[in-house]
């Protein structure tokens, strides 16, 4: 293999492949990036087994072929390189050795067979459909704070996607909880997800796919089993395993009747919970919500007797109740209803889940189990 590329073209794949490799790594291979060359393409493949991205970059080849060599080590030689150079990259099968050459930098990585390297993304998956880029930002900026990271229950680390019904209209749902909060967005199904299985997206193929759509601008090609998804860019395709698991009936903790409204502003209330939360402890970070007609009045204490105290305006006609919550579960809701929009609390009593909305949109909904303080 014998390629020259552009430092930036090839700098911008690297860094999204590398990202999927783990850095310790008990069999040699998953330590590579797999590059293969030809027709004036290179592509580059990197897996952790669970979950692989492939990505192509025009280039001039001189002499197509494929190798493997160590992701990181290469991408962090390609980043210290100059801007503007050129990079020529030469393999030779026979001497189990990769070269990289730019101006006068010379490096020579280790190669590892090609055929040792692994491969996720061959089946045919069935059911696809496709997204906006904004949409699929929602849906996964409007969750993933609420993805559990205790290993015990895996079938809660990821976000559920499945199709269902709001009233008579299907529509795409996507759903996370840690037995905390909860967080649940929605959206009209789009054309072709009928009939899609309901699946778990593991929080890691979440962070790596939230990556790739912020560089992109146009539609998202989601496709799916019931044991892979698969989302495909512009030159770049991530393939997934997904958690083998059953997500639990979470309908049943969003609870119907809560009727003690309260409408906030949303940035002035984030504001002002960030302010009070600077004195409650790094363990509980808890934070007392004190409502009376139209006042809400944020407070925290610390152990070693500092207090805070703020009042807020709100629109809150209900009986006086106190309620506490985790200050940055309340940050976290707090941060996706947006500035200048109101969020509405629906609470029942100091003890039971309260629901917040976002009152300027109704695809949103979000469930936070309160503190005792």
């Amino acid at each position: 293999m014998k390629i020259t590329i552009d430092r930036a073209a090839l700098l911008k794949p690297l860094a999204h492949v590398q990202s999927v490799v783990e850095r310790r790594n008990t069999i040699p291979i998953l330590a590579n990036v797999l590059l293969r060359a030809g027709d004036g393409t290179l592509s580059l493949t990197a897996t952790d087994m669970d979950l692989d991205v492939v990505e192509s970059v025009g280039c001039s080849v001189d002499q197509p072929g494929q190798t493997t060599v160590p992701a990181h080590t290469l991408y962090e030689i390609v980043r210290k390189l100059p801007d503007g150079s050129e990079v020529e990259l030469v393999a030779n099968g026979d001497s189990g050795r990769m070269s990289i050459r730019a101006g006068r930098s010379n490096f020579s990585l280790p190669t590892l067979p090609v055929e040792e390297f692994p491969a996720l993304s061959g089946d045919t998956l069935p059911i696809g459909f496709v997204l906006s880029a904004a949409d699929a930002k929602t849906l996964i900026d409007r969750t993933r704070f609420a993805i559990s990271t205790e290993e015990t229950r895996y079938y809660l680390n990821g976000i559920y996607l499945h199709e269902t019904k709001a009233g008579e209209m299907p529509v795409l749902r996507a759903v996370a909880t840690d037995g905390h909060r909860l967080a649940r967005v929605q959206m009209p199904l789009p054309s072709g997800a009928a009939g899609m299985p309901s699946v778990i997206v593991p929080r890691k193929a979440v962070q790596e796919i939230r990556k790739l759509i912020e560089e992109t601008d146009g539609d998202v090609q989601v496709s799916l089993n019931d044991n892979k998804l698969r989302v495909a860019f512009e030159t770049t395709v991530l393939t997934t395993k997904l958690i083998d698991g059953t997500f639990p009936d979470y309908e049943r903790v969003i609870p119907a009747g809560n009727d003690k409204l309260m409408r906030v502003e949303s940035s002035s209330f984030k504001r002002a919970v960030d302010r009070v939360a600077t004195i409650s402890t790094e363990k509980s970070r808890s934070v007392k919500l004190s409502l009376a007609s139209g006042t809400l009045t944020l407070s925290a204490n610390s152990p070693d007797n500092a207090q805070a105290t703020e009042e807020v305006d709100v629109d809150y006609g209900a009986s006086p109740i106190e309620i506490g919550f985790n200050s940055r579960y309340l940050l976290d809701i707090a941060d996706q209803i947006d500035n200048g929009s109101k969020a509405v609390f629906a609470m029942a009593d100091a003890a039971s889940p309260t629901v917040v909305t976002d009152e300027s949109d109704d695809g949103a909904l979000y469930v936070l189990m309160p503190m005792r303080v």
